[in-house]
């Protein structure tokens, strides 16, 4: 994996522990899950296309 690859892992894993935190403390938002699903698909394409 590039630098890169690992930086935007890293980012979606700190969001995801966000996202959880955020929820935990005051509620769902959709908005927020709805970011984070599209960070997370983002970094699953920079890791499938790193494989080619």
């Amino acid at each position: 994996m590039s630098g890169s690859t690992k930086t935007m892992s890293a980012l979606s894993v700190g969001a995801l522990v966000v996202a959880t935190g955020y929820t935990a403390a005051f509620g769902g938002n959709g908005w927020l899950w709805f970011g984070w699903v599209v960070l997370g698909l983002a970094t699953i394409g920079m890791i499938v296309s790193q494989r080619d």
